[in-house]
């Protein structure tokens, strides 16, 4: 069987209009032919490919990593219905499709503004992107839960510290942080990790948006594949 695409069956995770949708279906048409060659495979390519589309920055094809297991984890968190998302920064949160989060049954989490996660950044010298992952795991929400990480660096290295330390087991992690100091290196560092899934994207770049359109790559797939097996 043939994996499915995220265009063209869909109807959750689509754009909501017509011309919305010919937009998109016509913009992931001009990718696929101007990309050139890539060693992604069918399942893979989707979640490469919205993230081209989101930056329309081809360097994505190369830049982007992944863990062997990534895709299918991705897919069973979603459709198993109810996983939570936590993010490291509100952007995230506010980026993806609550319309597409309600049909899976999905909740965004982000603590980087709550009082006593800045409270405890001070506290202890660290940052907050820090403390919000330590309060995500205090509260059990990393507990196969969907990461998403675009802004901060030391939240994706708190949360492989929490992963190889205390125990915390996210289905997956989309490790995407931006910037110049410490994202190449956190993103080097996620890449290490072999019993939880993970997608990268190698070097200084990445961000939120590039995130939120890996997770709305998955969620396309993941109704793609509902609709495949119905």
């Amino acid at each position: 069987m043939n994996p499915p695409t995220d265009t063209q069956t869909n109807t959750v995770t689509e754009q909501l209009t017509d011309a919305g949708r010919a937009i998109e279906h016509d913009s992931f048409s001009i990718i696929d032919v101007e990309v050139g060659p890539h060693a992604y495979t069918a399942e893979q390519w989707p979640l490469v490919r919205r993230m081209i589309h989101a930056n329309a920055d081809f360097d994505f094809n190369g830049l982007t990593a992944f863990h062997p297991d990534l895709m299918r984890a991705g897919l069973a968190a979603i459709l198993k219905g109810g996983t939570p998302v936590v993010a490291d920064v509100e952007m995230i949160c506010v980026g993806l499709s609550a319309p597409r989060l309600r049909y899976f049954g999905m909740h965004t989490h982000h603590y980087i503004a709550d009082g006593d996660v800045i409270a405890a950044a001070h506290a202890q010298n660290t940052t907050r992107a820090v403390q919000a992952m330590r309060k995500a795991h205090r509260l059990g929400t990393l507990q196969g839960a969907i990461v998403g990480i675009g802004n901060a660096p030391t939240a994706l290295i708190e949360l492989v510290r929490l992963i190889r330390e205390e125990g915390a087991r996210p289905a997956a992690i989309v490790g995407m942080p931006v910037g110049f100091v410490s994202a190449a290196e956190a993103k080097a560092l996620l890449m290490t990790l072999e019993d939880i899934p993970w997608v990268a994207i190698r070097g200084r770049k990445g961000g939120s948006t590039l995130v939120v359109a890996a997770i709305h790559a998955l969620l396309a797939l993941a109704e793609a594949h509902q609709k495949q097996a119905s």
